[in-house]
């Protein structure tokens, strides 16, 4: 499945619009390594994501083309948030 269709699904990023811009601007890696939109995600596979300060790091437990709401949480498992102290200016997010 692709990445970013995954984020959508899975609700860990809410639009796929979205998802694809955070991907095109480098701040999501996939297996330590930095991931484009169209990146194949797999079951167990680790999602390092930076959002604004915070880098959460998530494993993917299971695909889905859809799910409802409330099943969405199974897909990923967190492993670790950690805030970050410093970010690039052209990494933070205005938009909340």
């Amino acid at each position: 499945m692709r990445l970013d269709k995954f984020l959508k699904v899975s609700r860990l990023i809410k639009r796929r619009t979205l998802a694809k811009e955070v991907a095109d601007q480098g701040r999501i890696m996939v297996n330590g390594k930095k991931a484009k939109a169209s990146t194949d995600v797999k079951e167990g596979d680790e999602l390092a994501i930076r959002f604004g300060q915070k880098l959460v790091t998530a494993r993917v437990e299971m695909l889905k083309d859809s799910v409802k709401k409330d099943e969405a949480g199974n897909m990923f498992t967190i492993l670790k948030e950690e805030k970050l102290d410093k970010v690039e200016p052209e990494f933070i997010d205005d938009e909340d």
